[in-house]
């Protein structure tokens, strides 16, 4: 039996890596629960070392887990908890809405503009947990469908999450194998996010133009909407607003200190955990996207320990004859399709050592070039891709479950509409610009 396993390493552990990815993509079982499940059986078939051998050059099981990746995400939500209770982002949304004057397009663009700036620094989920409520109450005062709100925000908060290394968890990922920091991500995708932002919300705008009207009444109102009592906490507010901005001051310092963003992201958590009650905080860290992560990357590690993943680069070298070309345009496109149709995180954790394998310099049919472009187009497929389907991104789903439960369906078909659209001009757009930045 062990030498079957061995002779058929690689086929056993693709096997578990895909039948996971059909039961993460069902949703029939919660997708930590797959993920732990593949990797225990990983472990039990033996298909990944359990300890590292510096004899032999073998990689442990910990080895695969990137410990970066999980004490980034756990920092962060704790700082982001810790700040929400004090109202700051409830007080910065409603001074937004004040200053549209209730103009029902120029509130649809500032909610849209308020969800994309923050799901750059704050994750996408805790982005939309933010907006949702503030969106109900807007559209009651408008006395219209909130669906077109609901959609455009979510829509903007995948677009705005694309342009940093924290913005969504694909970044991270890909971010900490490519030894990319945050300014990287910030000086070479934030243009063309801005850019993509813009014409995505001008079109949904024009798409939307006829639910966004309203009365001088109406728009009087939320121009004077009462925003003096939502700051629930001044003391919270100023340390845990100094905190988040100094954390990520260390984030964009990274090219002077040479220190991991993991860090400043743990060292800020810790220092807000002193002023608070660390078992209410902890309560609320969404553990299940951890255990996920720690799951999915033993299940990866098994397929690379057998050769999968070299195996696959080398198909893709194939494919392309090793054009630096073809293989940017394939990881883009494939990406965006892809990911919105399985969820982005466990596609994005697949393929970062699938394109290490591509550009491997010990590899000797290894893609040459400016092989950086391989990574941006991975990050801008694997984020913008998630505005496909209802399904692409944890934030569309929590945006759709949270509307049906107000009584306002936001069907599979009638997200896709918008969707789809905004994901094809989003991909179209990011060729464009991958092109003549990197591969011109």
């Amino acid at each position: 039996m062990l030498n079957f396993i061995q002779a058929h390493g690689m086929i056993i552990s693709g096997a578990i890596l895909l039948i996971a990815y059909i039961f993460i993509a069902s949703e029939k079982i919660q997708k930590s629960v797959v993920a732990l499940a593949g990797a225990s059986l990983t472990m039990l078939l033996g298909l990944i070392p359990l300890s590292l051998n510096l004899e032999d050059n073998v990689k442990g099981v910990f080895e695969y887990i990137d410990f970066q990746v999980i004490f980034l995400l756990v920092g962060m939500m704790i700082i982001v908890n810790i700040a929400s209770r004090s109202g700051v982002f409830k007080w910065m949304a409603l001074n937004l809405l004040r200053a549209t004057k209730g103009h029902p397009k120029t509130v649809l663009f500032a909610l849209a503009a308020f969800t994309a700036i923050a799901s750059a620094f704050l994750d996408n989920v805790t982005t939309v947990v933010l907006m949702m409520p503030i969106t109900f109450v807007i559209a009651k005062e408008f006395e219209t469908d909130p669906v077109p709100f609901l959609i455009t925000e979510v829509l903007a908060s995948n677009i705005g999450g694309t342009a940093t290394l924290i913005g969504d968890p694909p970044n991270i990922i890909i971010g900490t194998r490519a030894g990319l920091s945050f300014m990287d991500f910030l000086r070479e995708l934030t243009p063309i996010v801005v850019i993509i932002f813009l014409v995505a919300i001008s079109i949904l705008t024009f798409l939307f133009r006829k639910g966004l009207k309203a009365t001088p009444e109406k728009m009087e109102h939320i121009a004077n909407l009462d925003n003096s009592n939502t700051i629930t906490d001044k003391n919270l507010m100023i340390r845990s607003v100094t905190t988040l901005a100094l954390v990520i001051l260390g984030f964009v310092t990274h090219d002077i200190t040479h220190i991991s963003a993991f860090v400043f992201a743990v060292a800020g958590a810790s220092f807000l955990l002193l002023f608070e009650k660390p078992k209410e905080i902890y309560r609320d860290v969404e553990w299940l996207t951890i255990f996920f992560f720690i799951g999915l990357f033993i299940i990866i590690g098994g397929f690379e320990a057998n050769g999968g993943i070299k195996f696959l680069a080398d198909q893709l070298i194939v494919l392309t004859h090793g054009s630096i070309e073809a293989a940017t345009m394939i990881i883009l496109w494939a990406s965006g399709i892809l990911s919105g149709i399985i969820d982005n995180i466990p596609y994005t954790a697949t393929m970062a050592p699938l394109i290490s394998e591509l550009i491997n310099p010990a590899n000797p049919n290894a893609i040459t070039g400016p092989v950086h472009a391989l990574w941006w187009a991975l990050s801008l497929g694997a984020c913008l891709g998630g505005n496909l389907t209802i399904i692409g991104a944890a934030a569309n789903v929590l945006v759709s479950e949270t509307a049906a439960s107000h009584g306002h369906k936001i069907s599979f078909l009638r997200f896709m509409k918008y969707g789809a659209l905004v994901t094809f001009i989003s991909l179209a757009l990011s060729s464009v610009y991958l092109f003549v930045r990197y591969l011109h």
